[in-house]
Parts: C-alpha cells; structure tokens; sequence
C-alpha cells in the first residue's frame, strides 16, 4: 500500500514538473515566436488596448488616438497629417509602421525597456508600461513655410540647424493623410490601393528617401575640392577654361547658357554657374580628389540614421575623365538626397563642420521624464575654416550678384547656389530646379539654418537660373520663418 502511494506520488510530481517544464517553454523559450505568429489576435488587440504614445512638435503633439468600437480599440490620428507625414509616417492597424512611428515603435506603444521603471519590473509583473512621447526637432513654422511653398508640386525640402544637426524641416509633396491607413477594413485598404497606385508617389518621402542628380548645386563640393587640393587659391584669377569644353578622351563638347564663361574666375564662374568652368576643374582636380571630398560631405554613406535610415547619395568612385567631368557638374552618376545636398549648405556655413542630423530632439514616459535625449554629433571635419570662408564668398555672390537673388532676407546674409540638373532620355525631362542655401543673422559668426529645396516639376528653362526662380523663394521663406523665431 504505501509503496503505491509512493508510486502515485511520484507520478503526480512527473506530471507537475511536465506542466512546469511546458509551462516555462511555452512562456519563455517560444514567446516570440507565438508573439510574431500573424494568427495569434491578442497581441495586437493588447497592442491597440490603449492609445500610442504622442510625436510632438514643439510642445503640440501631432498625433493622437480615436475610440474605434471594435476589438483593436484605439486608431491613430494625425493633426495636419499631409504637412508631417514626412516625419512621422503612419501606424496602421493592417499595414504595420513606417518612419518615426517604425523605428520609435517601442517607445510609442509602450514596450521598450527604456520606459520601465525598474530594471525587469514589468516582465515580471507582466503590467503594460504605459507609452512614451517622442519630441521631434522640427519647427513648426519652417515646416509650414516649406509646404506652402511646394504648393502641391512634386518636390522636397530639407532645413537644418548646422551648428547641432537638429532638422528643422522635413517636407515632400505630394503628400498624403497617414490617418486614412490607421483602421481595418475596406476604405483603408481601398486607400492603400490609391496611393500606392497613384503614380505621383505620395508615400515617397523624397526629403530622405529619393534621390535626384544635384545640377550645379554640386558646384559647392567641386569647389571646395579645388580650394582644398590647392588647384584653386585665388577665386578672383581667371581660369584656364575654354567655351566650349571639349571633355576629356572624347569628341563631345560642354556648353554653357549664358557668356562670358571662356577663362572667368572662379568666383564669376560660381556666381553665373558655368558649367565649363567647372567641369574642367573637376577634371583637373581629379578622381581622387573628388571623391574624397564628396565623402567628406556624406555622400557614399549607406548608413545614415536620423534615425528613419536615409537613401545612400552617391559619387562614383572609378570613372573616366570624362565621367569626372560631368560628375564635378551634378551630372552622369552623381545623385543625393535634399537632406545630403542641406548637409552640404550646413558645413559651409558653419565653417566647415558637418554635423549628424537627427530628427528626434528626446523621448519622455508617461510622467513628462526624459528617457532618452539626442546629444549633437560631429561626422566630419568637411573644409577646413578657410575653404569654409571661401566657400562662403561664393555663395554669398550668387545671392547679392548672381543667380540666388530671389533668396536674399533683409538684415540677414545669405548663401546659396542655384541648380538645374537634366535628366530623362536624352536630358529631354523637364529639369529639376535645386536651390541650396543657408543663412545667418547680420553679425553673427554662423549659420543659423541651411536649407534644401529641389521642385521637381519646374516650368523653366533649361538654364541654372530656373532654381533660382523655382526653388530659391521657397528657401527663403524657411530661412525667413527660422530667423523669426525667438532666440533663447
């Protein structure tokens, strides 16, 4: 009898630390995959249980939530969703996330380590952490001035503060209202369809994620390789630059626009962007040069975060002489982002730092602490402080003499370049027109902003002058709007 009782015992307890072991399998050692299992519902009703954390800028936050009556109880919404869909992205209850709601996801919805008050505390009490906000650098008013100024065209802007990297603005249009992919059901999925159909690409956010051949707004970085090689030291020289410039190794000739480029400075060259000037200049500088001063302004980085990845800008690294040429001009493989091309402007006229540009200023939980805060990071020494100074000169003449008068803002002193960059079959498309540029307070040792703009869809003519009549006044109403603002 007791030796049965024993047996029985013992089974009972194989039976126990079975369930136990089962347990611990099913809960610990299989968790994420029953998690990621698209069958399994209660995660993403506990998902959408409660409203997602806010994305703020300045001190409104552009996000918010609606009651939905079903089992996934609360959807996303935005304020001005077409103005900040380039920055937030949506959170969409059938097609995931993307841009700062992707990659802040776990902060948002509350599942980050970073909100938890205590190390391990909610894994073991299995209680939800409440959301978290996410503060972006944007500013609101230079967000604005950039849509506005887009005015439904295809195209983009890109604004940064250069001493810290913060952007300010970030704008793509066309754009398109996050909150009509926030539910389930047949209009988000009919809305879906429709923009993912619509071949103006309203999802596209071109600021960061397309790229387009720069024109002669890469005239900067080709400068800046001569002034730094020692191949130029004397902006006001003249050149030796005939018009036209038979490229090398080949029989066709580059043109310019406009007179007067045969053998001009420098400086004249830069302010009229002639593309002979130039393109041999590359071409005399060479390769070598070239690429690594383009990569010291970020281009050929694949790895850039702010912290939405951004499309790699590119430079060649192995070309013809030739190919070098048109390269030095924003031409054959040359392409970059707005952001890339607002890096550029921003080491200019911060004398010659590059500073990495980030989009989320910090994160708070659900007391109003901060969890989490970006501090500026340095990417590289771009120019040194005196390339910078020349630099400057150049591209303060395109705006007090040159082809960037539309940009100039009284009481400030402004830089910039203008740009046309062909491109289609037979460079039969109708031009992008690229104004880039920054701005600082008359007095003031650097930049307070540096902005991008390229429009798409310019009606102009196919000369350089056509980003100073279609991108520079855009540019200038986000310099205006970030120079306005109170100073601390």
């Amino acid at each position: 009898m007791t030796r049965c009782i024993r047996r029985c015992a013992l089974l009972i307890l194989l039976l126990a630390l079975a369930l136990l072991v089962n347990a611990v399998r099913v809960m610990v050692v299989e968790s994420g995959s029953y998690a990621a299992d698209p069958a399994n519902r209660r995660i993403a009703i506990a998902r959408y249980a409660h409203p997602r954390g806010s994305i703020l800028v300045g001190t409104a936050p552009v996000t918010g939530a609606r009651d939905t009556g079903g089992q996934l109880a609360y959807a996303r919404t935005y304020r001005d969703g077409p103005l900040y869909a380039p920055v937030t992205g949506f959170a969409s209850q059938t097609y995931g996330t993307s841009l700062l709601e992707g990659t802040e996801d776990g902060l948002l919805s509350g599942t980050s380590p970073q909100l938890a008050s205590a190390p391990l505390w909610n894994e073991i009490t299995r209680n939800r952490q409440r959301p978290g906000d996410v503060h972006t650098t944007i500013d609101a008013a230079a967000q604005k001035a950039a849509y506005a100024g887009l005015a439904g065209r295809r195209g983009a802007v890109a604004a940064l503060d250069p001493a810290t990297g913060r952007i300010l603005a970030l704008v793509t249009s066309p754009s398109y209202d996050p909150g009509l992919l926030s539910a389930t059901g047949e209009a988000a999925a009919a809305q879906w369809k429709k923009l993912n159909d619509d071949p103006a690409q309203p999802m596209l956010d071109r600021a960061i994620r397309q790229t387009y051949p720069p024109g002669s707004a890469f005239k900067v970085v080709t400068a800046a390789a001569a002034l730094e090689s020692g191949a130029v030291t004397d902006l006001t020289a003249p050149t030796d630059s005939p018009d036209p410039y038979r490229l090398p190794g080949t029989a066709w000739s580059l043109t310019n626009e406009g007179r007067g480029c045969a053998d001009a400075s420098v400086l004249d060259a830069f302010r009229v962007s002639c593309n002979t000037v130039f393109a041999k200049l590359g071409a005399d500088v060479g390769l070598d040069a070239m690429v690594r001063q383009a990569q010291a302004f970020g281009f050929n980085d694949a790895g850039l975060r702010i912290p939405p990845g951004v499309a790699k800008s590119n430079f060649d690294t192995r070309m013809s002489p030739d190919q070098v040429a048109l390269s030095s001009i924003g031409q054959f493989d040359t392409t970059a982002t707005p952001l890339q091309m607002a890096m550029v402007a921003a080491a200019v006229g911060d004398g010659g730092e590059l500073m990495r540009p980030y989009l989320v200023d910090r994160v708070t939980n659900h007391s109003g602490a901060v969890v989490a805060r970006t501090e500026p990071q340095r990417l590289h020494r771009a120019v040194s402080r005196w390339t910078a100074g020349q630099l400057q000169q150049l591209m303060e003449a395109v705006v007090t003499d040159g082809t960037g008068t539309n940009a100039a803002i009284p009481g400030a002193v402004v830089g910039g370049k203008t740009g046309t960059a062909q491109h289609g079959v037979g460079n039969k498309g109708t031009p992008y027109a690229w104004f880039i540029s920054y701005a600082r307070p008359q007095g003031a040792g650097r930049a307070a902003v540096a902005v991008a703009v390229v429009v798409e869809d310019a009606e102009a003519a196919r000369a350089d002058i056509s980003g100073g009549g279609s991108a520079a006044p855009i540019a200038r109403a986000v310099m205006q709007a970030v120079l306005s603002a109170p100073r601390p």
